[in-house]
């Protein structure tokens, strides 16, 4: 085990496994308290408690959707990660015949400088690009260029879906999302009968992996199987992803390692890397380039506002005069609205996060009742900046400490001397 940013890690990069046999993340018993917040902010009820005392486990990797949320949510750090390739990241970057190749997810950029001192929130991305050189990354690849190629293949998608409606053989509507593998999960083991819903694109980083291994590798002139690509994200969930039996279009594993925010803030200071000092730079232009659209992939609503421009303009034939539409933006909960299209009419959307929230959508859509045609679903609150593998949030810790000094306060406050 091995403690990275505030969270013990197994060093554990498995190989032809079947992914549903993992415990991604798991309670150590012997830190547990018993608060039961990590069953609170479970929606499957894969963890559950396994005895007397109160003490939780994740009783079933099947069940569990890998989002990590009960992590970021336990006061006493008693949660731990399953799988970590960091040792083996570290080993291919000093391969002299292996090449390197990084694929950040957009919502990286603006959770790691946290690590670092910066204020949440804070756009790090040149530095983190600059920092990916400096650790040894033979080739500085962005998952914002394939966040755009979703946009193009999923908004192309929901155009076409709604012109075919009434012909023989249309895909169904509403359109689901289907860049979240935790939601992508959650609908193949409680939702499988809504499967057709679901977008048929790949998510960036399962677009980006097969990219790299071809169109990179002829660009590049690499030989693919030198290539390794080391897919970094803000969530737990796409180690899962990574490991998928059915991701390897290339002829090769698309993605060979996966880690997150946190282990990538690890992997910086254990080389030495003085962060904050750090040049901005850019990705390779190879597989880097992107627009905005890409970069709001990262919080609730951003994959829906980017796919909406894009069907807005093809269905209208119009440019839009202002290129946000907040009104698809959201935090919590699920946020509806009825987006105007000149010359098509109404495009009805939902926007939701939390799997309790995707459940509601998913029995409005099985019982027949859901008016929408379009439908994003995050499985952190949110979005991804918000994901398990983000920087911990160091108000749970000190708003446990808090806590119990008002116990404590509270009970010497409570006595009286009486003669």
């Amino acid at each position: 085990m091995k403690l990275i940013e505030g969270v013990m890690y197994q060093n554990n990069a498995p190989k032809g496994v079947d992914p549903d046999s993992i415990y991604f993340v798991q309670v150590d018993a012997t830190k547990c308290e018993a608060c039961g917040s990590c069953e609170e902010v479970c929606a499957t009820g894969a963890i559950q408690s396994i005895n007397e005392d109160g003490i939780r486990q994740v009783v079933d990797p099947a069940a569990c959707m890998n989002c990590g949320q009960c992590l970021t949510s336990c006061p006493y750090g008693a949660i731990y990660e399953g799988v970590s390739y960091v040792d083996e990241v570290f080993e291919k970057l000093k391969a002299p015949d292996t090449i390197v190749v990084s694929m950040p997810a957009p919502a990286v950029r603006y959770g790691l400088g946290e690590c670092f001192g910066a204020a949440t929130g804070t756009y790090v991305g040149g530095k983190m690009h600059t920092a990916l050189r400096q650790l040894g990354f033979n080739y500085i690849w962005d998952n914002e260029f394939t966040a755009d190629v979703t946009i193009m293949e999923e908004g192309t998608e929901l155009i076409q879906r709604v012109q075919e409606q009434g012909k023989e053989g249309a895909r169904p509507l509403p359109q689901f999302t289907s860049c979240c593998p935790g939601w992508v999960k959650f609908t193949e083991t409680f939702y499988p009968d809504l499967m057709p819903n679901l977008s048929s694109c790949k998510s960036p980083i399962g677009m980006l992996g097969p990219l790299a291994k071809t169109y990179g590798a002829h660009e590049t002139h690499t030989e693919a199987k030198k290539i390794y690509t080391v897919s970094i994200m803000p969530c737990i969930a796409k180690k899962y992803e990574g490991l998928r039996p059915e991701l390897a279009d290339s002829g090769f594993r698309d993605t060979d390692a996966t880690i997150n925010t946190r282990e990538l803030a690890y992997m910086i200071k254990t080389a030495g890397i003085n962060f904050n000092s750090l040049p901005d730079q850019k990705p390779d232009a190879v597989l880097g380039d992107s627009t905005g659209a890409a970069t709001i992939f990262g919080t609730s609503g951003g994959v829906m506002e980017a796919a909406l421009r894009l069907a807005y303009e093809v269905l209208s034939g119009k440019k839009l005069s202002d290129p946000n539409i907040k009104v698809v933006r959201t935090h919590e909960g699920i946020n509806t609205a009825d987006v105007k299209v000149p010359g098509f009419g109404t495009v009805k959307i939902a926007v939701a996060s939390g799997l309790d929230n995707a459940a509601k959508l998913c029995d409005e859509v099985r019982a027949g009742k859901s008016p929408y045609h379009f439908i994003e679903i995050m499985t952190c609150p949110g979005g991804c900046v918000n994901g398990g593998g983000q920087p911990l949030d160091p108000e749970i810790q000190a708003s446990l400490f808090r806590s119990t000094v008002a116990q404590i306060n509270k009970r010497f406050r409570a006595r009286k001397v009486t003669a």
